[in-house]
Parts: C-alpha cells; structure tokens; sequence
C-alpha cells in the first residue's frame, strides 16, 4: 500500500512573489498554520536541510522532523522528501508552478508510505493530508494575495 495525494490552488499574484514567499522556509510558521517551527539547518545552493514541528497535538504530543528540499526556479518546481520519516516509511514531495490567466496555478503532490507502527494507515493519512493541504493552501492564498495588493 501506498498513499498519494495531489492538490492545487490558483493564488492571484505575480510568480516570482508566490516562489519567494513560499520558498522561504524560515517564514513558514508564518505562512503556515500548523507549524510551531521551522529552522533551516544547512543550506548548499538551492538544496535545504531543515526542520519542523508541529503545533502540539490534543494530547500534548509534538510532531517534528527533519527534510531536505530543492528548489529549481528554472523549471518552477521543488523536490523534497523526509529525512527523519518518523511515522512514515518514506514522503516525497513535489511542488510545481504554473502561471495562468487568473494567477499561479500551485501545486503539491505527496507520495508516502505509513509504516506498520503509526497511528494511522495509508488511507486515513491521504485523508488528514488532503484535508489539511486544502486548509494550508487557502491560507496560504490569502497571505501571498494580501502580500501583492500591499506592493501595489
């Protein structure tokens, strides 16, 4: 078994303002609502080592790890995966750019695998992701939208 998800979100702002803003990965707990954390650890050229964590849950219990990330502005996209799996057997991530009528078409695609042990299965977890990546990404919208009306 295995899980996928794949969402998008158009954002109504100039390109080079959405790479940026959701490239800058130590301003994440900003533009993001689920992290606590986000501290870059090492930087070579436009690969990223780096982690996060999570807001602590209803238990108390805080989700951190660790992934690395790289950016190819040339052709608007970002591979990442987890380093640190945790729960997970293996996350890969890949976002992608496109730039449209209305805006920034931004997409994200995950590919993971649960491992046994986790709370969860493959399935529930596509579930949580595609519910959350939705909520992430309308926030997201809103602040990178907010951003270029106030370059104006």
């Amino acid at each position: 078994m295995s899980g996928h998800t794949d969402n998008s979100v158009v954002i109504d702002a100039p390109l080079d303002l959405v790479w940026d803003m959701t490239n800058d990965i130590s301003r994440w707990t900003e533009l993001f609502s689920e992290y606590s954390v986000a501290e870059v650890l090492h930087r070579e050229g436009d690969t990223f080592r780096f982690r996060l964590a999570l807001h602590p849950d209803e238990n108390g219990k805080v989700w951190d790890w660790v992934s690395e990330r790289t950016l190819d502005r040339a052709s608007r996209t970002v591979r990442a995966q987890r380093v640190e799996t945790g729960v997970f057997k293996y996350m890969s991530l890949f976002w992608e750019y496109t730039e449209t009528p209305e805006g920034v078409r931004m997409r994200w695609v995950q590919d993971f695998e649960m491992k046994p042990v986790a709370p969860i299965d493959d399935a529930a977890m596509t579930e949580r992701l595609n519910r959350n990546t939705a909520t992430q990404m309308s926030l997201i919208k809103d602040k990178v939208e907010a951003a270029a009306k106030a370059r104006v």
